[in-house]
């Protein structure tokens, strides 16, 4: 093997059989508070297809990110571990907007 070339631990271009292909590093994302905005917000856990099927999950539910100290994430793209009770703050605008403009039904206050 060419240690100049491929370094000390091998090729890491992917054409080369045996080749190693690294992944760029992902951050950890930010995770809020949960309250500091103080707004209750909308998160999508899943969805069955109107032509039938199965649930499709699109993430931990807010029950399994109580229980687990999982990240759930909002419409809004708010990340954050859920612990407190939603019903104590008002309903997040945006998560609200993007509801409505998908067609869903929200529960009246």
């Amino acid at each position: 093997m060419n240690r100049a070339r491929n370094g000390a631990f091998g090729s890491l271009s992917p054409e080369h059989e045996g080749g190693t292909t690294l992944a760029p590093a992902r951050p950890d994302p930010e995770l809020d508070e949960g309250d500091h905005d103080r707004m209750a917000h909308i998160v999508l856990e899943g969805y069955t297809p109107e032509e039938g099927g199965d649930f499709v999950s699109t993430g931990p539910s807010v029950v399994e990110g109580t229980v687990n100290r999982t990240a759930v994430r909002a419409l809004c793209g708010k990340e954050w571990v859920p612990g407190r009770n939603p019903q104590r703050y008002g309903l997040c605008p945006t998560c609200k907007e993007i509801a409505l403009s998908m067609g869903w039904k929200l529960p009246a206050n």
